[in-house]
């Protein structure tokens, strides 16, 4: 007999997170999914992200007891329940009401990190008093400087501790499958507009009464037609400026007095530059496979990247991570942490603050488990020893 997944409705019921994945998909409009799920152009980098994890392996040492196992590790001088931060993205109101801080709210219960993007639903002071715990700030170097100065201090003032510059989308991706639901910018197609009425549960969540969510970190220098999700969508995009260089990062290592990261490096020159420049940490990324389609996965990179500037900054990594086992690859390659961001997304749409904390409990299990079948202790204790890739038969080491 064929072997059939059936999944519930319910999200605490889903056991990993491509249930929590298909249980979100019913539950919101395919618009607003489409927006979370998809990558550019043909989405090779989309799916190559998913290829390299399952190109790796495990070599698992035995009898070993690990009854004492943790996940815990020292993230930029302070420990962290586990290596995960939620990594940031934008028009999470989209998926649930007050998206942004329903996520806040689960990372803190975890004791991890929480970034919020530039084009967050929710403001920085609000999100820093409803929720609180450990959390980081998200800026885009926009044509109109103003806009960065305010948003980075307004971030120092209610308590971020970091400022992550993401520096791949000064030209926007071109996400096919996202335009195809728009006869127009901000213009959702008739099929589209029927298959909002089929979500009565989202409508009355989302956008009543509360109406369509808006950019409320940029709102008060957007015209306003854009200030909302379902204006700002063709607009937006066009704040991006091709013109951010590396003397953005000295500017903004000048301008922030906290640690500041860099997201959006895949070669070690520019890892090395990143150091140079004093910044604290580097994100690892092709922008989850929505930016340059054909790019390299930043786990390909990783070793490389860590031998070089591993001694000097934070490592962190994202794109493609769906799974413990994802998550101990990774930091056996010289990770320090690993930013997700549809893994939460998924649980947000699936089931709001609740949903976010059970995608959190699934990974962080995982992990767990990860490290007590590789009789590992800490993942400290894990290495590039203890990996194969493809079919080489020894380790795959930093050489």
């Amino acid at each position: 007999m064929q072997r059939q997944r059936r999944f519930s409705r319910d999200f605490r019921r889903a056991l990993n997170i491509e249930e929590l994945r298909r249980i979100g998909r019913r539950r919101v409009p395919n618009f607003a999914f489409e927006y979370v799920e998809g990558g550019a152009e043909d989405e090779v980098t989309l799916r190559w992200n998913r290829a390299v994890f399952e190109s790796i392996r495990f070599i698992p040492n035995t009898l070993v007891d690990t009854s004492a196992r943790h996940q815990r590790v020292s993230l930029f001088g302070r420990e962290a329940a586990s290596p995960l931060i939620i990594a940031p993205t934008g028009i999470n109101g989209m998926l649930h009401h007050r998206g942004d801080v329903a996520l806040a709210r689960a990372a803190a219960d975890a004791g991890i990190a929480f970034t919020l993007s530039t084009v967050s639903n929710a403001r920085i002071e609000d999100v820093a008093t409803e929720a609180g715990g450990r959390l980081w700030m998200q800026l885009y170097v926009i044509q109109n400087r103003e806009i960065c100065l305010d948003v980075i201090g307004r971030a120092e003032r209610a308590g971020y501790e970091t400022l992550m510059f993401t520096t791949d989308a000064n030209v926007f991706g071109h996400r096919e499958w996202d335009k195809r639901n728009y006869r127009a910018p901000a213009r959702l197609t008739a099929r589209n507009l029927l298959d909002v009425l089929l979500h009565p549960r989202w409508l009355l969540d989302v956008m009543v009464p509360h109406g369509a969510p808006r950019f409320e970190n940029v709102v008060d220098f957007l015209p306003p037609e854009a200030r909302s999700a379902s204006g700002g969508v063709g607009i937006i995009p066009r704040m991006f400026t091709p013109t951010i260089s590396w003397d953005d990062v000295a500017w903004l290592r000048q301008a922030w007095p906290r640690k500041l990261v860099v997201k959006g490096i895949l070669g070690v020159a520019d890892a090395q530059r990143a150091a140079d420049l004093g910044c604290d940490g580097i994100v690892l990324t092709n922008h989850g496979g929505r930016q340059l389609d054909g790019c390299v996965s930043p786990l390909e990179v990783l070793p490389g990247i860590a031998r070089a500037v591993g001694d000097r900054l934070a490592v962190i990594v994202d794109s493609g991570f769906r799974r413990g086992t994802d998550v101990v690859k990774a930091m056996a390659l010289g990770a320090d942490a690993v930013m997700i961001g549809r893994p939460v997304l998924y649980g947000l749409a699936a089931g709001g603050e609740a949903g976010a904390r059970h995608a959190l409990t699934l990974l962080t299990t995982e992990i767990d488990r990860v490290l007590g079948q590789l009789g590992c202790n800490s993942l400290a204790e894990v290495g590039p020893h203890m990996l194969v890739r493809d079919r080489i038969p020894e380790p795959w080491t930093h050489t």
